[in-house]
């Protein structure tokens, strides 16, 4: 086990440790560059797409607004709640400026794995599609690259449905195991059947549990964060001044100084958000869209919503209060964000605290097993392999909360993960040609005047492209107040 671990270690150093963090970064500046700031340009217009009369009626299918919850469920989760302590505890307040940074940046990488995995989503037959980096390499880079597709559905399955639902079960039954004394065996057997309840029901029911999780996930904390924003509003002027000055070590409180803020704050910015690693694709190619840019622009803003937004929530709590002392060892992690939630508002708030950790951890649990079905149709189409790994994350769930100790098993997750992103980096970088042309493609309609581009295989019959998945009524949605009378019938076209 020890020379496993040493292994895993020498991996995780050459990735994560300095060829990882500079290419996720300067990748994410060249695709901001190379495509005009489209993070930018169609800000307004990912809120836009949100609503009705702005994406397809999506009877039988995966909304935008349905695959964007998800991705959010997944890449919110209790990173949001710990590591956002541990990059300030480390790299000082600067770091949160740093976690902004990162994720402007890392909005346009995100928005173009996403594109391509739309561009190059399968149909299922039965109204949803599958996609991601491991089909992008597939069928954008040729058969020849099939190992390379292997390679990555191998570290998916290993990281998100395996490591990291391990994880998620284990935060969640500490959590409940110090506000609410309740034992870890019942924690790990009620998450199991929940789980269990969800992935049985296919992407549809994840969708559907997504779309209730996140939202009520997502405004309470937010809210709560509001309520501590709110009771300290006059501190909060001087706290966006020591954000920037600590940014640029112009008022260093840790050792490292502005080093130390750059290096936090990125780390768990990306971290946080996943843009560059593969996960978030994998979602965005079950959404039923006019255009793969639809897509790539909506999922974007998962990018933004995870670090700027909820990030930023657990960030301010921490900074307002009095238990965080710059400088000074004490509480980190989750009990840092938890004392600090207590100073503003009561003790009341620790069990608040554990509900969000459950709502955050949950909604990463389904995410992360959608993932691994997903990397698993790399290798089959048939059923029993699926039911298979369903079994399996049941289980790893339920041990990872009822054991303390059986996360360390995992310990392999972070360096595969580096494996996984570098991966989906190269091939992204292959592939960024087509995505430009697709770009192009979506803002000449725009250009033309047209509001809702649409996506024409026939201008890419280059292209290895399904063309049962771009069968659909290109027609806008009827008007909210239309809808009940008109329906939402989609037809589709051959």
């Amino acid at each position: 086990m020890k020379y496993l671990q040493t292994i895993f270690q020498f991996i995780g150093d050459m990735t994560w440790g300095w060829s990882l963090i500079p290419f996720l970064i300067v990748l994410g500046a060249f695709f901001t560059l190379a495509s005009g700031f489209v993070q930018f340009r169609f800000f307004g217009r990912m809120f836009r797409m949100l609503f009705p009369g702005q994406s397809l009626p999506a009877e039988g299918h995966v909304s935008s607004r349905e695959a964007l919850l998800i991705s959010v469920g997944g890449r919110v989760g209790g990173g949001n709640i710990a590591g956002v302590a541990v990059a300030i505890t480390l790299g000082g307040p600067g770091a949160v400026f740093w976690m902004w940074v990162v994720a402007l940046v890392g909005m346009a990488t995100s928005f173009f794995e996403c594109t391509l995995a739309q561009l190059y989503k399968r149909a299922e037959g039965d109204g949803t599609y599958r996609g991601g980096p491991a089909q992008y390499i597939l069928h954008g880079l040729g058969p020849q690259y099939k190992w390379l597709a292997t390679a990555y559905a191998i570290s998916l399955i290993a990281v998100f449905a395996l490591g990291f639902n391990a994880f998620q079960g284990n935060t969640v039954a500490a959590a409940a195991q110090d506000s609410l004394g309740l034992s870890r065996i019942w924690t790990g057997i009620g998450l199991a059947i929940l789980t269990g309840f969800v992935v049985y029901g296919g992407i549809k029911r994840i969708a559907q549990a997504a779309d209730v999780v996140v939202p009520i996930m997502a405004a309470g904390y937010i809210g709560m964060a509001l309520v501590v924003i709110a009771l300290n509003i006059t501190h909060v002027p001087a706290m966006m001044v020591t954000i920037v000055k600590n940014a640029f070590g112009f008022e260093a409180v840790v050792s490292g100084g502005v080093g130390a803020a750059i290096a936090n704050g990125v780390r768990r910015g990306l971290f946080s958000n996943e843009a560059g690693l593969g996960s978030a694709p994998n979602v965005a190619a079950v959404a039923y869209a006019r255009h793969p840019v639809s897509q790539g622009i909506v999922q974007s803003l998962s990018v933004f919503i995870d670090t700027v937004v909820i990030c930023s929530c657990t960030a301010f709590v921490i900074l307002l209060g009095n238990v965080y002392v710059p400088g000074v060892e004490g509480v980190d992690g989750v009990a840092l964000t938890q004392q600090s939630l207590s100073s503003h508002v009561g003790a009341w708030s620790q069990y608040f605290l554990t509900g969000a950790t459950l709502l955050f951890a949950f909604s990463s649990i389904i995410y992360n097993y959608y993932l691994g079905e997903n990397a698993l149709t790399v290798f089959t189409e048939r059923t029993e392999p699926r039911h298979a790994l369903r079994i399996l994350i049941i289980g790893v769930i339920f041990v990872g909360s009822s054991a303390p100790k059986a996360t360390e098993v995992f310990f392999f997750s972070d360096p595969v993960m580096g494996i996984l992103a570098l991966i989906n980096l190269l091939a992204m970088t292959m592939l960024f040609p087509i995505g430009m042309r697709v770009l192009k493609d979506y803002k000449d309609q725009l250009k033309q005047g047209k509001e809702h581009p649409v996506f024409e295989p026939a201008k890419f019959a280059d292209l290895d492209i399904d063309l049962d998945a771009w069968k659909f009524d290109p027609t806008p949605a009827p008007a909210p107040e239309k809808a009940a009378d008109e329906g939402r019938e989609v037809v589709n076209r051959t």
